[in-house]
């Protein structure tokens, strides 16, 4: 059966991400959700919302050689990183 629902746009944006993330349409996401929410105890709690920590950082010690500005490279430097 085909249906209409409206979603706010940052939820749609975020359904977006998670089934380009899975390689799946987004119809298969929405029908999983879905489904898992009727199969979930009536009542059960909701799971709690990671507070927000915003993007991690690098301290501005040096320049980073262009030759490290891989995916490996900046990981290692966020690895390495001190928490500011």
């Amino acid at each position: 059966m085909r249906t209409t629902i409206d979603l706010p746009d940052p939820l749609y944006r975020q359904l977006k991400a998670h089934a380009a993330l899975q390689g799946v349409p987004m119809k298969d996401v929405v029908l999983a959700f879905v489904e898992r929410g009727l199969r979930a105890p009536v009542g059960a709690a909701e799971p709690e919302a990671l507070p927000w920590q915003g993007l991690p950082t690098l301290p501005a010690t040096g320049s980073v050689p262009l030759q490290s500005c891989s995916n490996a490279g900046l990981f290692e430097l966020l690895d390495s990183a001190e928490p500011v």
